[in-house]
């Protein structure tokens, strides 16, 4: 009898390890091309500079490089008087981070006062949403 114990103990945990391993993005895996919520609100802790507004931040799956992987949209309002550059980072729970500058080249100028300007972040190796995020944007001194 102990011996069949210590089999079916065995198998429960080969049976979680499995589990973990298929629900690993916390849900059913999104479809590629739909926008989703990158985390739950609760779960993204945002540092926003005051001259920004955040207008957008969500997820979607895009083919890049072979594979469906997850991009962040980023889309910044410039609330300031003053034309701006944004420094936006992004930190996930499991080490990853992604960032950048908006706009990304100044050939064309920075934002101006009242003016949207976005970007798309994908994040090597990742086909799901993060548990967690940490998103900061900054302005950048011109």
């Amino acid at each position: 009898m102990g011996r069949f114990q210590h089999l079916v103990n065995v198998l429960g945990i080969i049976a979680v390890l499995v589990c973990l391993v298929f629900w690993g993005c916390a849900g059913p895996k999104p479809k590629p091309g739909e926008v989703f919520p990158c985390a739950v609100d609760s779960k993204i802790e945002k540092t926003i500079a005051p001259e920004v507004e955040l207008t957008d931040f969500s997820c979607v799956l895009k083919n890049w490089e072979g594979s469906d992987t997850l991009h962040f949209n980023v889309a910044v309002k410039n609330i300031s008087d003053q034309p701006q550059r944004y420094r936006v980072n992004i930190f996930l729970d499991n080490g990853k981070a992604v960032g950048g500058l908006i706009p990304r080249k100044t050939s064309k100028g920075l934002v101006a006062p009242g003016q949207t300007a976005a970007f798309e972040y994908p994040v090597s190796g990742m086909d799901c949403g993060p548990k967690s995020i940490v998103l900061m944007v900054k302005t950048m001194n011109q």
